[in-house]
């Protein structure tokens, strides 16, 4: 068994390290950082199933990190939770296919309620519907998954992740956001702490 999580570890990191890095990136940022940084929008993350999960991680993280963003479940949408949406609002969305039925049509309910609005997208198919509704595309790599079947969400999932990692600390830099700013959202347990401290020194 260690000799197979030691493989399974191998190609989850080769993963990581073949994401394409592309000025997707840069642009993806600064559209983060007009928005909601200046514009005062905030960042409406979106996914299906394991995709909507690593969704609401990232908008929890830009969160603590002085983005303002919130997920909005892409079936709640069609049922009255599309009212979330206000001016200068951006999505960022996740499918690892780019043809989730659900966030495909949401894109089209967005743009009725607010026709201006802009798509960041990450996905593996560049190709896809979602794709190309996007402002901005980030492809994952389209990795092969550690799952047995080559089906479940594994290393697709982990991808978006880091990529999910990458714009947060990208945009830090771009606003500048430092330990005091992070004490003032994080007032409890050992993160809160930390960052207090770092504001004494």
């Amino acid at each position: 068994m260690i000799e197979a999580i030691q493989e399974l570890l191998r190609n989850e990191a080769n993963a990581i390290l073949n994401i394409p890095i592309t000025e997707d990136y840069e642009k993806a940022v600064n559209l983060i950082v007009q928005q909601v940084h200046e514009k005062k929008g905030k960042l409406v993350t979106s996914g299906m199933g394991k995709a909507g999960q690593i969704a609401m991680n990232i908008a929890t993280t830009f969160c603590s990190t002085g983005i303002p963003a919130v997920f909005l479940h892409p079936s709640e949408a069609q049922h009255g939770d599309l009212g979330i949406l206000q001016e200068n609002d951006l999505f960022l969305m996740i499918s690892n296919s780019g043809k989730t039925r659900e966030i495909v049509e949401l894109t089209r309910l967005a743009r009725l309620l607010a026709p201006n609005i802009q798509f960041i997208v990450i996905t593996g198919n560049l190709d896809s519907p979602l794709a190309k509704e996007a402002s901005v595309a980030i492809c994952t790599g389209n990795p092969k998954e550690v799952c047995l079947l080559g089906m479940t969400p594994t290393t697709s999932t982990t991808v978006m992740t880091v990529i999910g990692d990458i714009l947060v600390v990208e945009t830090m830099k771009k606003t500048g956001f430092t330990a005091a700013d992070y004490s003032k959202r994080h007032h409890g347990g050992y993160l809160g702490e930390k960052s207090r401290s770092l504001c004494s020194k």
